[in-house]
């Protein structure tokens, strides 16, 4: 069971939640960008028991076109790309059937940066250190540690008569198993919104540190109250953003320590900029905080030009605030299998 890239679009890559405890080694982490729309699009694909950590395919703009070589269950997530299925409009965030030869297509999207396929059985590429992810630093993970090309041919985890099984039980109920439009709160995580006027921006919560006191109280003050831009130098290793100067005491430059997801670093130009899914695994400039994981997904849909701004939260806030995440996915989880009992089972 597989599926072939026809056209792989500007940076399509399998990613999963990351390859974890290497970063000693020098080994980031990497993983999809936006890991909630991941794990719905695994979700809504059937994987119920395995929906974290099963790979997905993660389009950067646009998605390009693929072909399935065989039947497969499959579900879209995340930014809309005005995807079709053999030339008809297909719907987001719910189970679709596919049949051997459809062709999926993609425009560019219309709101948010990337979008993810989920399929039955995940993208089964091998394991390396745990994960599937594509590592484009290290070239290692994916396939063959690059972004996907036109041939290329990505194997699916399940077998003919599985996905069989599964099509018939979720057929003629695609509806019932699906995110409702009156259900925007599902469908993203929730992240709050600052107001300037007329005007709102994403407002991501972030802890202190772990060299906040690197930064002056004007320094900390310019970074709480201002909007900064997405500049056009934006990717999976980071979000650089464009505005006021952040004033330091000493300078940016500190002993090179440990880089997480989301750690907002300040270099010598005093503009922050927000490590993502491809983060390198130290650094020398100082962070002035990090941003939480449950607030990453909406940075990672963020384009150039956007513009987003922060807040502190305590780290307990932000614990509480992945774990109404993770709540928001259980329910789904339960919600399907309560439609379809045996689901879980397959």
């Amino acid at each position: 069971m597989a599926l072939e890239i026809v056209l792989p679009g500007p940076l399509s890559t399998v990613q999963d939640l990351g390859r974890r405890g290497y970063q000693s080694l020098g080994f980031q982490e990497s993983g999809a960008c936006d890991k909630y729309s991941m794990k719905l699009a695994s979700l809504l694909a059937g994987n119920l028991t395995e929906y974290d950590q099963t790979a997905v395919i993660e389009f950067t703009y646009s998605g390009g076109e693929l072909r399935f070589t065989s039947p497969e269950i499959f579900a879209l997530t995340g930014a809309d790309m005005s995807p079709s299925l053999n030339g008809r409009p297909v719907s987001m965030y719910r189970p679709v059937l596919a049949k051997a030869g459809d062709i999926l297509s993609f425009g560019y999207a219309a709101s948010g940066l990337r979008a993810y396929l989920g399929v039955y059985g995940g993208i089964s590429v091998p394991l390396i250190m745990g994960s599937r992810s594509t590592n484009l630093k290290c070239k290692v993970g994916g396939l063959n540690g690059r972004p996907l090309r036109a041939g290329d041919i990505l194997p699916t985890g399940k077998t003919a008569e599985q996905i069989g099984s599964l099509t018939e039980l979720i057929k003629g109920k695609e509806n019932e198993l699906s995110i409702r439009q009156e259900e925007p709160w599902l469908k993203r995580t929730y992240t709050p919104w600052r107001f300037y006027g007329k005007e709102r921006f994403v407002l991501l919560r972030a802890v202190k540190g772990p060299q906040d006191e690197a930064f002056t109280e004007e320094g900390k003050k310019t970074f709480l109250r201002t909007p900064y831009r997405l500049s056009n130098d934006c990717d999976r290793m980071a979000c650089r953003l464009e505005g006021p100067v952040i004033e330091m005491g000493n300078g940016a430059d500190i002993i090179s320590d440990g880089i997480a997801e989301g750690s907002v670093q300040v270099s010598a130009s005093g503009l922050p900029m927000v490590m993502m899914a491809d983060h390198q695994t130290t650094g020398g400039y100082a962070k002035i905080a990090t941003v939480i994981s449950a607030d990453i997904p909406a940075l990672a849909q963020q384009r150039p030009g956007d513009f987003v701004t922060f807040c502190f939260v305590t780290p307990k806030e932000g614990v509480a605030a992945c774990r109404r995440e993770e709540k928001k996915l259980l329910f789904l989880k339960e919600r399907l299998t309560d439609l379809v009992p045996s689901l879980i089972n397959t």
